[in-house]
């Protein structure tokens, strides 16, 4: 606890009388009756010398300042320049009216881009070319709080009509599963699908590849997750014990990859990949990666090198979206499945998965008027 006498500048002086000497600092008045002579007060150094001596401080506080002020600013526009926006959301038209808050749409592709077949044989992954969907993701943010909505890629949805730019005919509209959107018409068509089946204009479009998604996770030092029973799969090659523990780049691919061990499928992985993301995002925007460049850099160069976005979209709204994402990871949002009345369900594609078409309608309208869901 502090006392008025600790606020006073300088030393702690003796008081005349009390058997202490005389403060040889004090005013000449002060103690004279003990003195015979007044004391002088030392004399000062020259101002130009103190000066002198404080400029290698200044310099030194000043070059610090700058560090600390250059560092984020460098990145920031360094990492401005790596962001490859190659999707155009406007391409097919017809989008719907804005709405309340923010809505991005995250996808995970499959792209091999920048894996070796070494690599690919490590990764389980396949040597299919091109690049299709393994995962979707509807996240809003607004007044409300955020919501991170899994779209099921077997999703038996209506895909509206579109000229396909390999041939340059008309297709459509027709019904389909929700990752044939992407296979037919990228990105673009992808978006398009998502507005047209949920009524919601989508603000921006997020996609990486597994050689991102791998090289992120590695250059954090893995992500932090607790599994409630070993994971086990051929198909992804998952091989995960039960408990908490760090996964490395590889193993947390094959974590999100997996679904032949859930009860719901395709489901129990959207929910996977959501507890991951999120997980993710907190594990990245940590002190100990955000303030230490040397896996800063890595991470940001990792993510960017196969990050694909909408013209739109800046380093600022990426920055907002990951924010966003780790919102949810903190209890500040919610994780959910679109709302299904059918898994597995027989169609002229192959087993499906059937939107509860109330359910989700009302979902969406709450979602396009920034309502708590």
């Amino acid at each position: 606890m502090r006392t008025h006498g600790a606020e006073r500048a300088g030393p702690v002086r003796s008081v005349p009388g009390a058997g202490g000497r005389p403060d040889p600092y004090g005013p000449p008045w002060r103690g004279a009756e003990e003195r015979s002579t007044p004391l002088r007060p030392p004399p000062r150094r020259p101002r130009s010398r103190r000066r002198k001596r404080r400029r290698p401080v200044r310099r030194l506080l000043l070059v610090l300042l700058a560090v600390l002020l250059a560092t984020p600013l460098s990145t920031y526009a360094w990492a401005e320049t790596r962001l490859n926006r190659d999707v155009d959301l406007g391409a097919y038209g017809h989008r719907p009216p804005p709405g309340e808050g923010t809505n991005y749409l995250i996808v995970g592709s499959d792209s091999r881009e920048g894996l070796t077949p070494g690599q690919q044989k490590d990764l389980h992954t396949g040597g299919a070319s091109g690049r299709r969907t393994d995962s979707m993701i509807l996240l809003h943010t607004g007044a409300s709080g955020t919501t991170m909505v899994s779209l099921p890629r077997d999703s038996w949805v209506t895909i509206p009509s579109y000229v396909r730019p390999s041939t340059g005919k008309r297709w459509g509209p027709a019904k389909n599963k929700l990752n044939a959107a992407f296979a037919d018409g990228g990105p673009e068509l992808l978006a398009r699908t998502v507005e047209y089946n949920t009524g919601l204009r989508l603000d921006h479009y997020a996609e990486i590849g597994f050689a991102g998604f791998v090289n992120i996770v590695d250059s954090i030092g893995g992500v932090r997750m607790c599994l409630d029973r070993d994971i086990r799969d051929e198909k992804s090659g998952a091989d995960l014990k039960k408990g908490c523990q760090t996964l490395d780049g590889t193993q947390s691919l094959a974590f999100v990859r997996q679904r032949h061990q859930e009860a719901d499928g395709d489901l129990g992985r959207t929910l996977n990949q959501q507890k991951f993301l999120s997980a993710l995002a907190h594990q990245a925007a940590t002190a100990d990666t955000v303030l230490n460049p040397a896996t800063l850099y890595p991470a940001l160069s990792a993510g960017l090198d196969t990050l694909v976005v909408d013209r739109g979209m800046g380093l600022r709204d990426l920055v907002s979206m990951v924010r966003a994402v780790q919102d949810v990871s903190g209890g500040k949002g919610k994780r959910i499945n679109v709302p299904v009345s059918g898994v597995g369900i027989p169609t002229p594609k192959g087993s499906a998965v059937r939107w509860d078409e109330e359910k989700s309608r009302r979902l969406f309208e709450r979602l396009r008027y920034d309502r708590p869901v």
